[in-house]
């Protein structure tokens, strides 16, 4: 049997496509060695085949990714470029497809428009609960106005019910309760024309700007005595001033002064408005329907109680 060349050698010690020891000598069986001629092949190939599957249990883990390169007395484990099939990309160097992109973007434009949407919402309801809130504030001064001043209602022919509330802040304590969160015009504390006054006073309150004592209120439950007065736009709007003509700002059902006809509530899609009833309760009211709601002024039999509401 010829000795095995070089070639033949480096063949052999990746049998199969397994690596195995060829780093053996003449006293550890049929291999190659320094000085150590020729191999019988049948012996050798048996050998290398016996050992192959033990030798890759414990070469495999280190040198996957690596080939075998044979030297006399060495293994060396070298990277194996070739290792994936000709044409495979890089599982580093893939792309988004089309198709991939277009249903990140879809999702993503999702996500956006709900959260866009729950925060309009969250912010329409804190803008709410601030506007009960400044109403609840202006009843507490109004309850003490009345008890200063014989039960009677603020407002006459020659000043306003807000200069009265706000009378050297005695009983309100700034300018701003009177601003709307909804009322997005400039404010100030001079109580002029730059100053925003977003609520208005039952109309009925001041028949010929003269204030009425409030033991005239027949219903004091279901009787508003305060509001916010908007103006007739498509959004909500205010054009109340502190220098409005006397007896102030007023509110009489879908109607203001200064202001005109509201087209709707103030929130909740103009749907629903806040009231601040004669017993000084605070509510959130439907704008316009077949029940209770805002802009009733006359007693349905699903609205008792709409003659009250605006007429004491």
């Amino acid at each position: 049997m010829p000795p095995i060349s070089g070639i033949q050698a480096i063949a052999a010690a990746t049998f199969e496509g397994n690596p195995v020891d060829v780093d053996f000598g003449p006293g550890s069986g049929p291999g190659v060695g320094e000085g150590g001629g020729g191999v019988d092949v049948s012996s050798a190939m048996t050998y290398i085949h016996k050992m192959a599957v033990g030798l890759s249990r414990n070469l495999a883990p280190r040198c996957s990714f690596f080939r075998f390169r044979f030297r006399p007395n060495a293994i060396s484990c070298a990277p194996n470029h070739k290792s994936m099939t000709k044409g495979s990309p890089h599982p580093f160097e893939r792309a988004f497809t089309l198709i991939e992109l277009l249903v990140v973007m879809a999702l993503i434009a999702i996500l956006a428009a709900l959260a866009t949407r729950a925060f309009k919402d969250v912010l329409d309801r804190t803008k709410a609960t601030k506007d009960m809130s400044n109403l609840r504030q202006i009843g507490v001064a109004t309850q003490l106005y009345l008890n200063d001043n014989s039960g009677v209602f603020p407002g006459s022919a020659t000043v306003t019910w807000m200069s009265h509330l706000e009378l050297n802040q005695k009983y309100l304590s700034s300018w701003r309760v009177l601003e709307s969160p909804f009322d997005t015009r400039a404010t100030s504390e001079l109580g002029d024309g730059t100053t925003a006054i977003s609520y208005g006073i039952n109309a009925n309150i001041l028949p010929s700007n003269v204030a009425i004592s409030a033991d005239k209120i027949t219903k004091p439950v279901t009787f508003i005595v305060f509001a916010p007065a908007q103006a007739s736009t498509a959004t909500v709007s205010f054009t109340g001033l502190g220098n409005s003509s006397f007896p102030g700002v007023k509110v009489l059902a879908a109607t203001s002064t200064p202001g005109g006809g509201a087209q709707g509530g103030t929130h909740s899609n103009r749907r629903k408005i806040n009231a601040l009833f004669a017993d000084w309760h605070v509510e959130m009211m439907a704008w316009s329907g077949t029940g209770p709601a805002f802009t009733n002024t006359t007693s349905t039999g699903t609205d008792t109680d709409g003659a009250f509401r605006w007429s004491p």
